[in-house]
């Protein structure tokens, strides 16, 4: 089983949105069964779970303590991905669950203060030794700020060229336990999704190669 693990310090920052889509994208690509797993006290990815009538995704409640024992039995059932959501906080708890991590995602809007709250996630994530990737969220089309932060973000680390853009279907989707998927499966907000997940498989694929020839 893979881990993905949805780190920020920011609050805002998309974290939540991006674990329910990019779970929903994965199975969606053929990798299933997967878990979304939400270590967040505000319980915002359980709450979207508990409004959910699609099968697709499980939910495994977990406290932080019990959760490399949780992903290993997880692990055990046969479970292709964990998508774990996480506070927007900067704590030896966040540190131990992004240790667990195949792969991070930091999700990022393109603004100044966001920007500027970048250094402290990409400090714990690298202070772990785990891989990390930036996703673009909350673009706005055609802005120069958002090339702006594309280039920002690149100075610390490799950015997704699968941008999530602003658009009030990921919002209205998340109320009652959808994902743009299912809302509009040929919109251009899920396009993104699929091109998102696209650059996410072939990570987790590099460093699963990468692994086994080391």
């Amino acid at each position: 089983m893979q881990t993905i693990v949805l780190a920020s310090q920011k609050g805002g920052a998309g974290k939540t949105t991006l674990a329910a889509h990019l779970a929903v994208a994965a199975e969606e690509a053929g990798m299933k069964p997967a878990v979304l797993i939400d270590t967040d006290p505000q319980g915002s990815l359980a709450a979207w779970w508990n409004a959910r009538e699609a099968q697709a995704s499980a939910l495994a409640p977990c406290p932080i303590a019990e959760l490399r024992t949780k992903l290993a039995a997880l692990d055990k059932a046969g479970y292709d991905l964990a998508v774990i959501d996480t506070p927007p906080a900067i704590t030896d708890a966040i540190r131990s669950v992004v240790a667990l991590a195949d792969l991070v995602m930091i999700p990022a809007r393109p603004s100044p203060h966001d920007l500027r709250a970048i250094g402290s996630t990409v400090a714990l994530v690298t202070g772990v030794g785990r891989p990390f990737v930036f996703a673009l969220m909350q673009a706005k089309a055609n802005a120069r700020l958002t090339v702006q932060a594309v280039a920002a973000l690149s100075e610390h680390g490799t950015v997704s060229g699968a941008i999530i853009h602003d658009r009030v279907d990921f919002a209205s989707s998340m109320i009652d336990g959808r994902t743009v998927l299912e809302v509009d499966p040929k919109g251009r907000s899920a396009t993104e999704v699929r091109d998102l997940w696209a650059f996410v498989q072939t990570r987790l694929a590099n460093r699963t190669k990468a692994r086994r020839k080391a």
